[in-house]
């Protein structure tokens, strides 16, 4: 946990030198709190964690500049910062996107990067490909978002568990009949990635997951 607010503090130092240390301190450590709340069981410190490194792949691949990441992984904290699995739809992205708005000029963001942070949280509700066409940060906030699609086979395995649990006030019935509809609505598109890398290294895993996932739905 500490390194996560080493890594906070040293991205919001180049997005904000002259930012006070102190709320930078502060905010962070609200943004873990809410992140290590034991009641979430996939969208844990652990989703933010595997969203940092799908972005670093990227980055690696060549598909996203450092200052873009940097931008990315701020968001990335906000993304989920408001999470509760019994909210309607959207309402998570729309009360993180506030959060971002209220957290974010504290800690010295300009207008401009906190505006990109909140497209790009207000994005990850139904992660529309269209929505990041021909934008290398969105693209690959959005790909990394959905990293774990393509994860090793337990891995996968293990989230599925965990959404199950996340999602236990839900009837069983339910529950398979919208995870259902959710998975094969991924599998239908024609690309789950927005970048070349995404595309090309997780595209097959991904899809082996998530039919794997949807038989196990019976």
């Amino acid at each position: 946990m500490p390194a996560l607010i080493t890594w906070w503090t040293q991205d919001l130092g180049l997005l904000a030198p002259d930012a006070d240390p102190r709320a930078v301190q502060a905010v962070g450590e609200d943004l873990l709190r809410r992140w290590a709340d034991p009641a979430r069981r996939y969208h844990s410190s652990t989703h933010l964690i595997e969203l940092f490194r799908g972005l670093e792949e990227i980055e690696e691949a060549g598909e996203l500049s450092a200052g873009d990441a940097t931008v990315g992984r701020i968001a990335g904290w906000l993304h989920d910062a408001v999470y509760d699995p019994a909210a309607p739809p959207g309402r998570n992205e729309a009360e993180s996107v506030e959060l971002a708005a209220r957290l974010l000029p504290t800690v010295g963001l300009t207008p401009a990067t906190v505006s990109r942070v909140e497209s790009l949280v207000r994005m990850t509700d139904g992660h529309d490909l269209a929505s990041v066409a021909d934008d290398p940060l969105a693209a690959a906030f959005h790909d990394a978002d959905l990293v774990i699609f393509a994860a090793a086979a337990e891995r996968f395995d293990d989230y599925d568990d965990l959404v199950r649990q996340e999602y236990a006030h839900v009837p069983d019935d339910a529950f398979r009949a919208g995870r259902r509809a959710i998975l094969e609505d991924f599998l239908g598109r024609d690309r789950l990635y927005a970048t070349d890398h995404a595309h090309a290294q997780w595209d097959g895993p991904a899809r082996v997951n998530l039919r794997r996932a949807v038989d196990r739905l019976g």
